[in-house]
């Protein structure tokens, strides 16, 4: 079996792991601050929206030796208005003006034909008016409202409104992070964005319901018990999936990093940076959100329940109580093992499981004949 294999049976079995849930005020705060940072990019430099929301006109045209700067002024010249200008692996270039209507398109073609030395019959023109721009934003919004009502009632349906509220709060995170990346950045937001954003909140989603019913399974009858609290078991859910959560993700993230750096990167194509910056940000901020979020929220919010609260007093009693037995253990010579309380009050988690010593591995058990 290799390592990762090996590791990650020992997570599923406990052996292991990792104390999430204990540490999770730190990963509030770096989430914190990551939103913070997404939210001020947002506000100073706001989205750059493609003419598919705002509307204007894309002029696409064949192999030039002009620069792309060379070609922004050739452009701003003509239109009056900002320009937006990408090389294309074709050689040609994909220059895009917001704000530009059907009337003085041909008039701005035949300048840059002029300016760019091509022929003007072999410049494309595409126009987007800024109605429709408006309605794709509208439905794009709508969309996005829909898919969250939906996820909220069928994760209350199916698991609890804890875990429903807990899978939101880690939606908003990754759609936040991802369109502040966007700003900050300065990529064109167009509808390949909009569908790779709806692609990740599913992946998301995907990956944190996973966990959920793991914790789910694990829950059953936790009140009946006093070895773990609910934040244990939340734990140790996080730990057996962990490996397979960072397996799914690497895979996922591989071919996207091919499509924003290979093909956006080397090849030029901006087609491909609109959908694949959204992609690669939100896999990585939803696998994130899922394991550090999520499932660390659902243990906050279960534990405020009264039935919870008890449960974890009685553990944490029973642990301070097999702690004082065991403490003098060191110190006495002899004495009778059964004095002192079982091994399995120890906490969930983390770390290297409790080995046995001599003096407990055989409890209730004879261990050759009496004399």
């Amino acid at each position: 079996m290799s390592k990762l294999g090996n590791l990650g049976a020992r997570l599923h079995r406990g052996e292991v792991g990792y104390d999430f849930v204990g540490n999770r005020k730190i990963w509030y705060g770096v989430s914190i601050l990551i939103t913070l940072a997404a939210i001020l990019g947002l506000t100073v430099r706001g989205l750059n929206m493609g003419i598919e929301f705002q509307g204007g006109a894309v002029f696409t045209t064949p192999k030039t030796s002009v620069s792309v700067a060379q070609a922004e002024t050739y452009a701003e010249d003509s239109a009056g208005h900002q320009a937006v200008v990408q090389k294309l692996g074709t050689g040609g270039l994909r220059i895009q003006i917001a704000g530009v209507d059907t009337g003085k398109a041909d008039q701005i073609k035949d300048q840059l034909a002029k300016d760019l030395s091509v022929d003007s019959e072999k410049i494309n023109a595409d126009l987007v008016g800024p109605s429709w721009g408006e309605q794709v934003a509208s439905k794009a919004w709508q969309g996005l409202a829909i898919f969250m009502v939906l996820v909220v009632i069928y994760l209350a349906i199916a698991f609890e409104w804890r875990m429903a509220v807990a899978a939101l709060v880690a939606l908003i995170h990754d759609i936040t992070i991802t369109t502040g990346i966007y700003a900050l950045v300065g990529f064109e937001v167009t509808p390949g964005t909009v569908i790779g954003l709806l692609t990740i909140l599913g992946y998301s989603l995907y990956d944190t319901v996973v966990v959920f019913d793991s914790l789910k399974e694990q829950t059953k009858d936790l009140t009946k018990q006093t070895r773990w609290t609910y934040s244990d078991v939340a734990n140790r859910s996080i730990n057996s999936t962990l490996v397979r959560s960072i397996n799914t993700t690497v895979v996922a993230l591989l071919p996207v990093a091919g499509l924003l750096f290979i093909g956006g990167g080397f090849l030029g194509a901006g087609t491909l940076n609109d959908i694949s910056l959204s992609l690669f940000v939100g896999l990585a901020a939803g696998a994130y959100s899922s394991i550090f979020i999520a499932t660390p929220l659902v243990a906050d919010l279960k534990e405020r329940e009264p039935q919870m609260k008890a449960l974890k007093k009685r553990v944490l009693a029973k642990r301070a109580q097999a702690a004082a037995a065991e403490e003098p253990l060191d110190e006495r010579a002899a004495g009778d093992p059964d004095d002192f309380e079982p091994d399995d009050a120890a906490p969930a988690v983390v770390g290297q499981r409790h080995q046995p010593t001599s003096r407990t591995r055989g409890r209730g058990r004879p261990s050759g004949k009496r004399r």
